[in-house]
């Protein structure tokens, strides 16, 4: 019986094995579902476009080879003994899978094309080193011994990833049927593509116009809102971009924890679907022509605000600034389009339950006081619409300093005291608000103003306040933009995420 292994190259390949036989779980595979692949990989893998591209995923085996394109029984060999190595009957190693657990099998091949005693190098296993190459073996002993269903498994794992920037992105998550849907997925595209790029006679496999993170982002959403695709529990998923090139091998991953996974699954619900999916709307790459019909054919190869959610929580503050609060970011490159924010023309987007959701989600604050912030943002509101303060708005939205914020609020408040009117803001909510912040240990006074802020501009949108002053409004500071961490490169070297 086959399971996943918690190895993300092996368990891909198997949720795509799975995803070939029309099985849910790989514990359901039989031979005769392993024949039909392997079938399939030994007429695809040695034809193009798939034989040129697999010099991404195993360099120098058999499949690749050069020389062997004028011995094709040698391919057909090769293909034969990693693709079927599972029907050995008598374990030709007295070794362990060190995948499975299971009897290891032999995969080396000599000039006659017979098999001889060896174990898994990188022309079978991607990432792993050459053969000869002793470092990071125990005892020296080089290579890795594989059974021979995880060889299929390894064999099957290009075909359940994505090609993108000239690499191979997987996509493995803690829920194994996460992991399952995106090997569909990807498997289903690259079946169309092959056959399609066969019929044309191309002999380069087609790439998704993605980055890889937007491609991830994109896809975990779209199963969120397909009813019969819903994503159970909480999802942590950790994706793989990589090459195994002889020209270097290269990986890059991408992770997004658990409480990641579930604000994108609550936010894809009928309660906040609608504000959310606006929001990510305006996070796409803008076209860099005018011209009408080039913009007609603009394909945006990312999404700035899918590309952010890996850099939390840790900068939690920056995108409830950037995306919830609608600052822009400055000296970005063409076609971001975060250069475009504005509170003044993006209001409709600013929502305060998308925002107490990510705070509850991601964040994980204290509720009772994501309550006082919203109560502080609806007195501040009531109080700006009913004096038509905009001197104290003004101030409140561009107060550089927290002297300037704590002024602001103790002037209105002196003066309604004078007047025989309560204060805006009570000694222990405002301690709650802005002085204890032990669940948000990488925030300042400038993150808990922003919050009050979202919630105070949502009330003043709705009671028409901000309509009538919108052209009066002060612009605050642009967020200054850090090195993305996350890169793009391909084959040839590409270059860092929006570097």
């Amino acid at each position: 019986m086959l399971g996943f292994t918690g190895h993300p190259l092996v368990d891909v390949g198997l949720a795509t094995i799975a995803a070939f036989a029309g099985k849910r779980d790989p514990s359901a595979l039989t031979e005769a579902d392993l024949d039909l692949v392997a079938d399939y990989m030994e007429k695809n893998y040695t034809v193009d476009p798939l034989k040129s591209f697999l010099t991404v995923a195993f360099p120098n085996s058999g499949f690749t080879q050069p020389a062997y394109d004028k011995q094709p029984e040698k391919r057909h060999a090769y293909a034969q003994a990693v693709l079927r190595a599972y029907r050995q009957v008598t374990p030709t190693s007295d070794e362990s899978c060190v995948f499975t657990g299971k009897p290891a099998v032999q995969v080396s091949l000599d000039v006659k094309g017979e098999l001889t005693p060896g174990r898994a190098f990188r022309q079978h296993v991607p990432l792993l080193t050459a053969e000869g190459v002793i470092n990071f073996h125990p005892y020296g002993d080089a290579g890795l011994p594989v059974s021979g269903e995880a060889l299929l498994a390894l064999q099957a794992f290009p075909l359940g990833c994505a090609k993108v920037a000239g690499r191979l992105l997987a996509v493995h998550a803690n829920d194994p049927a996460v992991t399952l849907k995106f090997a569909r997925r990807f498997l289903q595209h690259n079946r169309k593509a092959i056959q399609a790029a066969q019929l044309a006679g191309v002999k380069r496999m087609p790439e998704y116009p993605r980055r890889p993170g937007t491609l991830i982002v994109e896809i975990l959403l779209e199963l969120a809102e397909e009813q019969e695709e819903a994503v159970s529990g909480a999802v942590s998923i950790s994706a793989y971009h990589l090459t195994n090139s002889g020209q270097g091998a290269d990986l890059q991953i991408y992770h997004l924890p658990l409480e990641i996974g579930t604000f994108l699954q609550a936010a894809m619900s009928v309660t906040y679907r609608r504000a959310w999916k606006a929001v990510c709307a305006r996070g796409w790459e803008l076209s860099p022509s005018k011209r009408s019909d080039e913009s007609e054919t603009f394909v945006p190869r990312y999404n700035v605000l899918f590309e952010d959610l890996f850099g939390l929580p840790a900068e939690a503050g920056r995108f409830i600034r950037r995306y919830f609060l609608r600052v822009p970011t400055r000296q970005v490159r063409p076609g971001d389009p975060r250069a475009t924010y504005s509170i003044r023309e993006d209001v409709a987007l600013i929502s305060w339950d998308l925002t107490e959701l990510f705070l509850r989600e991601v964040v994980h604050m204290n509720q009772n006081r994501i309550q006082e912030i919203r109560k502080l943002g609806d007195a501040l509101a009531e109080y700006v619409s009913s004096e038509d303060d905009r001197r104290f708005f003004d101030g409140f939205l561009m107060a550089r300093s927290y002297h300037n914020l704590r002024a602001a609020l103790l002037r209105v408040s002196v003066a309604r005291i004078r007047r025989g009117q309560a204060p805006l803001v009570a000694f222990d909510p405002f301690i709650a608000i802005f002085e204890q912040g032990e669940d948000l240990p990488y925030s300042d006074w400038r993150l808990a103003r922003d919050l009050v802020l979202i919630r105070m501009i949502e009330r003043l949108y709705q009671m028409g306040w901000l309509q009538k002053h919108a052209e009066e409004l002060p612009v605050p500071e642009a967020i200054e933009d850090q090195t993305d961490t996350q890169g793009e490169s391909s084959e040839e070297g590409g270059q860092p995420w929006l570097s």
